[in-house]
């Protein structure tokens, strides 16, 4: 088999690899867009506060440890114990539903039945004032994720690979895990949504907030639940790509890569979600490998996903998996 066909297949396996870590940030979107029909502005930067909590939490650190030393005068940064990866995790589960019942109590609760560009505009100013928290809370320095995720070449698909083609496939043990874990946040998110009673309720909540206020389902309760899912999701792909490029502030970035993502897929469809983000990784790295370093310079990656996303904008606005929605005047 030739070598370029060879590399050519390494590098669409990867692209599946990465287009799983975009659908893992795109699934909160989603989440939050069926709940609420307004698109979360804040998911990128939830993603960030939750793999920072996680790294605070193991650490041992003293939340707000610089505000309180400026204001007492004291030199106190730790705790003194470090926490295992498991405990560190259900501790920020907690804290994203903590986060989800004070911006339903602070923020969402008076904005029922407002146009969506006002939900919209309310989630930028949350994603600004949890990344302002997220610094006070943990510092601005760059973190370490350790959780015990496996990393590094998988030795399997590079010894099969090799005796097969007389080429090794390098295959990231971390991309192979977020794979198995996007797999299962999916399943688990479709049963959730289709068979079950709060699942109905939030698509109920999505169509119409007062029909749905009418029939008895408390909003208060589904945007709590929804937005303490979506935490949980941030949690997930936070902690992907904190273990693979560590946890810094330009991780709430993410959020943008997911934008293309669900053009693709469409943003009410969770199954879309995925299949949108396999598009955009297998597209990226193969456009990059076959036109893009060789006609273009390279760095095709940073604006491929967004040029594709266009074209779906203008022949297929809903998505491949989105709802066409049809307004009768």
């Amino acid at each position: 088999m030739p070598d370029q066909l060879l590399f050519a297949m390494e590098v669409a396996l990867n692209g599946l690899m990465a287009g799983v870590m975009y659908a893992l940030v795109a699934l909160g979107f989603v989440l939050i867009f069926k709940a609420s029909g307004i698109f979360n502005y804040a998911q990128g930067v939830m993603a960030l506060f939750a793999a920072m909590t996680v790294v605070g939490i193991q650490k041992g650190q003293v939340p707000f440890a610089h505000l309180i030393n400026a204001i007492f005068g004291t030199h106190i940064h730790y705790f003194g114990w470090n926490v295992p990866a498991l405990g560190a995790i259900l501790l920020t589960v907690i804290v994203m539903g903590l986060f989800a019942w004070v911006v339903n109590k602070l923020v969402l609760k008076h904005l029922v039945n407002q146009e969506p560009i006002i939900l919209f505009m309310a989630t930028i100013g949350l994603a600004y004032f949890l990344e302002g928290v997220a610094d006070l809370m943990w510092g601005a320095d760059i973190k370490k994720l350790d959780v015990g995720l496996p990393q590094g070449i998988n030795g399997y698909i590079d010894e099969t690979t090799f005796n097969l083609f007389g080429y090794g496939f390098f295959i990231d043990n971390l991309d192979i895990t977020a794979s198995v874990i996007a797999a299962i946040l999916v399943t688990a998110l479709v049963l959730f949504s289709q068979y079950t009673k709060q699942g109905r309720a939030l698509r109920a909540v999505a169509d119409d907030h007062q029909a749905a206020l009418s029939v008895g389902i408390s909003l208060n309760f589904i945007w709590v639940l929804v937005w303490t899912i979506a935490g949980c999701v941030a949690l997930v792909a936070g902690m992907m790509w904190g273990a693979k490029s560590g946890v810094q502030f330009s991780l709430s970035l993410i959020a943008l890569k997911a934008l293309p993502v669900l053009m693709l897929g469409g943003f009410t469809s969770i199954p879309g979600a995925i299949v949108g983000g396999l598009i955009i990784g297998v597209g990226e790295q193969l456009f990059e490998f076959a036109i893009g370093a060789p006609y273009l310079g390279g760095a095709t990656q940073n604006w491929f996903a967004y040029v594709l996303a266009l074209l779906f904008l203008v022949f297929r606005p809903q998505g491949l998996f989105g709802e066409k929605i049809i307004e009768r005047v």
